[in-house]
C-alpha cells in the first residue's frame, strides 16, 4: 500500500511541513499504516488507533526532541514513532534487535522517559518541570495519561504534588472509557459525569438555541462564548475536582478533531502552573473490529486485516486458561474463594469467573498495591482471597505482600502468571525478578508447576493452604507432557522425576520441560542423569538436596529467573551450610534487564535453552 503523505515525514517535526487541510487523509495514512504492519507482526492496536489525531496536535504544537512528552505506560506511542522519523522500524517492531514497542531513551532523543508500567506519567513529568526550572530552562513538559492509568494511586499522589508547581506543566488525560479491560471504579464514573453531563450541555444548548433566535449578532456572541476557555464550563463540567486541587482543568475535547486540539494545547501552554487537558478518544478507532473489541486488540497478534480475525488458532490451552478453568470449578467447592484483578479480568482468566461469581469477583483498577492490602483484609475477614496479577506487576506491591500479608501470615493466594520471559513487550514486562523477592520473605510459600495438570494441583493445594502462598506460571501454551508424573503435592517436597546417577538437573517449573532436552542429549552420549521437578522454591525440599549429594557429582540448578536471590543461589546456601562437598552449576538468566523478542530466541541468547545448557554442562563437567 502506498503511504503517500508518510513518505514526507523522515524526522522530528516534518508534520508541520504538512498542510492544514491535509492532516485528517495524514490521519488516515497512520491508521491503515498500524493496521497494515500490526496485522503482520503484532502488537497493540487498539490503543494507537485511538490516539492518532491526538498525538498528530502534540507534534504540530510542540518542538521536539525539546519539549518533552511523557507517555504513561506507552504502548499507544506508535503514531509518537511514526512522526520522529522511525516508519521504517516497523517491520522489526517487538523482534529481538528490532524496534521496542514502548517509549526507549536509547532509541530516540524524542522519547523523554522509558515506560511499560501503568500511573508513572505525571511522577516523570514533575521530575522534569523541576530540573527545567531549576536550570533555568524554557522547554515545555507534556504527560500523556489514560483515564484507566488514573485508576492507579501514584497518579493521584503525583497530582496532589503537580498543585505546588507555579511553572507550566501539562497533563493531557486520554479518557476513552476503556484501559485495558473496562475501567471500573469512582474516577471512572466520575469521568463518565464530565462525559455527559446535562448540566453543563443542557444549558449550553439551551443559551446556543436563543442565541441563535438574534438577528446579525447571534452567531457572533456564540462564536465568542465557544472561544471563551474560562467560560461557562467552568462552572457546570465537574472538571472542578482538578480545580480544586489547584490544577487548572480544560476540556473535555474532541481527541479526533485536530484543529479543537491544537486550540486547547496552545491555550494550555500559557498557563502558569499545572494545567490538565481532558480527552475524549475512542479506542479501536477506524477499524471496525478493535472498536467493537478494544480488550482482544490491545496486545494483538498477527491479524487478517479484513475481518480482524486471528491468522492461527490456538490450539492447546493457556496456563492461564488452566487457571481460569480450576478457579471457577474451585469457586463452586469454595464459598469463602474470592478473586481479585488490578484491571485485568481477561489477561489473567478471571473472565469467567466473574461471569459465574459476579458477587466474589473484585476489579480493583489498576492497583496492585491496593490490590494486595484489599486481599489481606478480605484475608483476616475469614475469606480466601486469589490475587491474580501478571509478575511484573506485582513488583508494583512488594511493601504491601511483606507489610500487609506476610508480616500477618495471612492466606492470600498469589496467582502470578507470566512469570520468567514472556517475549515481546521486553525489559519492563519481563517476570524474572519474582522468585528471588518473593523467595526472600519470611512466612511466604512460592511454587511453580512443571505442567498444566501440576498447575491445577497447586491451584488447589494453594486454596487448601493456610498462609500467604505464592503459584508461579508462564505465559503461552501450557506444556501438557509429563502427565503420568503426578504425585499428590506435599508442603516443601520435590518430585522425582528421574533417578539415575552422577549428574543431576533440579529444574523449577518451566525449566522442567528444557531439563528432559538437556536429557535426551546427555543420554545420546551415554550419560546418565536425574532429573528433579523442585515444586517448591520457598521452602527448599532439604532432604532431596542431601540425597542427591550421596551419589551425584555435579548439581545443575535450572530457573527462568534472575541468578541473584534465585533458586540455584538457596541451593548453593544449602550446600554450603551443610559443608557438603558437591558442585553446584546455575542456570539462570543473567542479573540484567532482557529486552523485547521471541522467547525462544531469548533463551538462546541468555544461554538457558537446551542446547547451551547441554554444551555448558559437557564444556564444564563431562571428560
Amino acid at each position: 500500500m502506498a503511504f503517500i503523505l508518510l513518505e514526507n515525514i523522515r524526522e522530528a517535526n516534518d508534520i508541520k511541513k504538512i498542510e492544514k487541510e491535509k492532516l485528517p487523509e495524514l490521519a488516515q495514512e497512520i491508521r491503515e499504516f498500524l493496521i497494515e504492519k500490526i496485522s503482520e507482526n503484532g502488537g497493540h492496536l487498539a490503543s494507537n488507533l485511538g490516539v492518532v489525531e491526538l498525538t498528530m496536535a502534540l507534534h504540530l504544537t510542540f518542538e521536539l526532541p525539546q519539549d518533552k512528552i511523557i507517555w504513561d505506560v506507552g504502548h499507544q506511542s506508535y503514531t509518537h514513532k511514526i512522526l520522529t522519523g522511525r516508519k521504517e522500524g516497523f517491520d522489526q517492531l517487538r523482534k529481538y534487535g528490532g524496534m521496542s514497542g514502548f517509549p526507549k531513551r536509547k532509541e530516540s532523543d524524542c522519547d523523554a522517559f522509558d515506560t511499560g508500567h501503568s500511573s508513572t506519567s505525571i511522577s516523570a513529568g514533575i521530575g522534569y518541570v523541576c530540573a527545567r526550572d531549576l536550570q533555568k530552562e524554557t522547554y515545555s513538559v507534556i504527560s500523556v495519561i489514560g483515564d484507566g492509568a488514573l485508576t492507579g494511586g501514584m497518579a493521584y499522589e503525583a497530582l496532589n504534588n503537580a498543585a505546588q508547581l507555579t511553572s507550566n506543566f501539562i497533563i493531557v488525560l486520554n479518557d476513552n472509557n476503556m484501559s485495558i479491560s473496562e475501567n471500573v471504579g469512582g474516577i471512572s464514573a466520575y469521568l463518565s459525569n464530565i462525559r455527559t453531563a446535562e448540566s453543563y450541555t443542557g444549558l449550553k444548548n439551551g443559551i446556543e438555541n436563543t442565541l441563535n433566535k438574534i438577528p446579525v449578532y447571534g452567531d457572533k456572541l456564540i462564536r465568542g462564548i465557544r472561544n471563551t476557555k474560562q467560560g461557562i464550563k467552568q462552572f457546570f463540567v465537574p472538571g472542578m475536582f482538578f480545580e480544586e486541587m489547584g490544577i487548572t482543568y480544560l476540556g473535555p475535547v474532541d481527541g479526533h478533531n485536530i484543529p479543537q486540539m491544537l486550540r486547547v494545547l496552545r491555550d494550555a501552554k500559557k498557563v502558569n502552573g499545572p494545567v490538565l487537558v481532558h480527552v475524549n478518544t475512542k479506542k479501536g478507532k477506524g477499524f471496525e473490529p478493535a472498536e467493537r473489541m478494544p480488550a482482544r486488540f490491545h496486545g494483538a497478534e498477527p491479524f487478517d486485516p479484513e475481518t480482524g480475525l486471528p491468522n492461527a488458532r490456538r490450539k492447546k490451552a493457556a496456563y492461564t486458561d488452566v487457571f481460569s478453568t480450576v478457579m471457577c470449578k474451585m469457586g463452586a467447592r469454595e464459598p469463602k474463594l474470592v478473586a481479585i484483578t488490578a484491571a485485568m479480568p481477561d489477561g489473567t482468566g478471571l473472565k469467567r469467573f466473574r461471569n459465574m461469581y459476579r458477587d466474589r469477583f473484585f476489579d480493583v483498577g489498576i492497583a496492585e498495591a491496593h490490590a494486595v492490602t484489599f486481599a489481606a483484609g478480605l484475608a483476616a475477614g475469614g475469606m480466601k482471597p486469589v490475587v491474580a496479577v501478571y509478575s511484573s506487576f506485582l513488583q508494583r506491591a512488594f511493601d504491601q505482600v511483606i507489610h500487609d500479608v506476610c508480616i500477618q501470615n495471612l492466606h492470600v493466594v498469589f496467582a502470578v502468571d507470566r512469570a520468567g520471559l514472556v517475549g515481546s513487550d521486553g525489559e519492563t514486562h519481563q517476570g524474572i525478578f519474582d522468585l528471588s523477592f518473593l523467595s526472600d520473605i519470611p512466612n511466604m510459600c512460592v511454587m511453580a508447576p512443571k505442567n498444566k495438570w501440576e498447575l491445577a494441583d497447586m491451584l488447589k493445594y494453594a486454596i487448601a493452604y493456610d498462609g500467604p502462598i505464592a503459584l508461579r506460571y508462564p505465559r503461552g501454551e501450557a506444556y501438557d507432557g509429563l502427565q503420568e508424573f503426578r504425585a499428590p503435592i506435599q508442603f516443601g517436597k520435590s518430585e522425582m522425576i528421574y533417578d539415575e546417577c552422577g549428574l543431576a538437573l533440579v529444574a523449577v517449573g518451566s525449566m522442567v520441560k528444557t531439563a528432559l532436552a538437556v536429557r535426551d542429549l546427555l543420554k545420546e552420549l551415554g550419560y546418565s542423569c536425574t532429573i528433579i521437578n523442585a515444586r517448591f522454591v520457598k521452602p527448599l525440599d532439604e532432604e532431596m538436596l542431601a540425597y542427591l549429594a550421596k551419589d551425584h557429582r555435579l548439581i545443575v540448578t535450572m530457573e527462568e529467573n534472575v541468578r541473584n536471590g534465585g533458586f540455584g543461589e538457596k541451593v548453593l546456601e544449602y550446600y554450603s551450610d551443610t559443608q557438603t562437598e558437591i558442585q553446584v552449576m546455575q542456570i539462570a538468566l543473567p542479573d540484567d534487564y532482557i529486552e523485547h523478542g521471541n522467547v525462544d530466541v531469548l533463551k538462546a541468547e541468555a544461554c538457558i535453552d537446551a542446547e547451551s545448557v547441554f554444551k555448558k554442562i559437557v564444556a564444564s563437567y563431562l571428560p
